[in-house]
């Protein structure tokens, strides 16, 4: 009974290592940048674009940009 407990224990104990780990290892992208912009044109249309720069942890760097274009 004892030693079905203690293996309970240690089989969780290695899986929440398990899917802890690569986590910590990967970590998350820091936004270097994010700009928006809009403007308006004469016939009413609007277009906004917004661009973000986020860095890696290993250094790599990447550049998102998104473009909407609303008319009226």
């Amino acid at each position: 009974m004892k030693q079905n407990i203690m293996n309970r224990i240690a089989v969780i104990c290695v899986l929440t290592a398990a899917l802890t780990l690569p986590l910590l290892f990967v970590g998350c992208a820091h936004e270097v940048s994010h700009t928006e912009r809009s403007r308006v044109s004469s016939d009413g249309t609007a277009k906004s674009t917004e661009k973000t720069v986020t860095q890696s942890r290993d250094g790599t760097v990447t550049t998102t940009e998104e473009s909407k274009k609303t008319s009226r």
